[in-house]
């Protein structure tokens, strides 16, 4: 089928038929409109938050009498926890929380990108003696298992010739996280916006390591039966997904605003993280995404985080759908 036909087909509003011959879905037959779509907010994705402000995906969906269900996740973790139990169809998550989830067991593909951030360091009180990753062996660092900050922890010690045994690891939710260190609870964090951002400009915390590279992706996860039975649905949600990237894109300081509000954090704290630790500039998962998991991926075996004999190479591909995005990127 020829490009221009596709999107002639997803501008339509056709029952994207088109779609149904890619990896992973199957022709889903005549159905009803559907009655609720449920999916997740986060602070760590202010296009959900912008999505969830303006009430575009509920306009959106009015037609179809399908009605909108929010619901907070605090972190990758929860998302894909949601996803998993079936209580929400799609979620927001880090690229390589998501594919341990996928080679764990977690039916979901990956079809849109949300953003490209620097979400996560390492980080320390302002009065720390703590100055680098050596000096994290045998110190308490909090993080949440399952998530970017907790991989990017792994990964940042093996840089050092450190594991997981030469720390003490407290695992704890983001926010905890934040408080735990600024007590004096823990010795370090690895943090995530907004909480990391909040910590360095209130409680001058300081980040000991960073390193872009080690930030996977941010992944909007659907289940995988719900994205082969309700594709439509599914592009309609890019579509939103890019009305609001385009928007954040172009009203930067608006976007911080709208974070600032919902996460209770100054306008300071979500202008970092919206203006400078956030690319919105590519949606389209690709070989990028691939490549960025490929090498990620040792991770989880060296820890042990996936089930023994787990095919990761063959857990990527069934995660990152290069294919199904591409309609409805830049169409907004």
């Amino acid at each position: 089928m020829k490009r221009r036909t596709i999107l002639q087909l997803a501008a339509s509003g056709a029952a994207f038929t088109a779609f149904t011959a890619l990896p992973g879905l199957t022709r889903a037959a005549a159905q009803a409109p559907l009655k609720e779509l449920r999916l997740d907010y986060a602070y760590y994705s202010p296009a959900s938050l912008v999505l969830r402000r303006f009430g575009w995906l509920e306009e959106a969906f009015k037609p179809d009498g399908t009605s909108i269900k929010w619901v907070l996740s605090a972190g990758s973790n929860r998302a894909l926890e949601y996803l998993n139990a079936n209580s929400i169809d799609i979620g927001s998550s880090a690229g390589l929380a998501a594919l341990l989830a996928r080679a764990n067991g977690n039916p979901i593909r990956a079809p849109y990108i949300f953003s490209r951030p620097e979400w996560t360091a390492l980080v320390v009180r302002k009065d720390s003696p703590i100055r680098s990753l050596a000096d994290l062996k045998g110190k308490k660092v909090a993080a949440t298992k399952g998530t970017d900050p907790y991989l990017f922890l792994l990964r940042a010690l093996k840089t050092a010739g450190l594991k997981r045994g030469d720390i003490e690891h407290v695992s704890l939710q983001h926010a905890d996280g934040r408080a735990a260190l600024e007590q004096g609870k823990v010795d370090a964090w690895a943090g995530l916006d907004p909480h990391m951002a909040a910590s360095e400009l209130e409680a001058g915390s300081r980040l000991i390591y960073r390193n872009v590279a080690f930030n996977t992706y941010g992944f909007l996860n659907v289940r995988e039966e719900f994205l082969a039975s309700r594709p439509a649905e599914v592009g309609k949600v890019i579509q939103a997904y890019e009305r609001a990237r385009a928007w954040i894109r172009a009203y930067p300081a608006e976007a911080a605003k709208i974070l600032s509000e919902e996460a209770k954090v100054s306008l300071p704290v979500a202008l970092l993280q919206v203006k400078l630790r956030s690319d919105f500039s590519n949606p389209q998962p690709s070989n990028e995404h691939v490549k960025a998991l490929l090498v990620a991926a040792p991770i989880l075996v060296d820890e042990a985080l996936v089930k023994p004999g787990a095919d990761l190479n063959r857990a990527i591909a069934d995660l990152v759908d290069t294919r199904f995005a591409a309609p409805f990127i830049g169409k907004a």
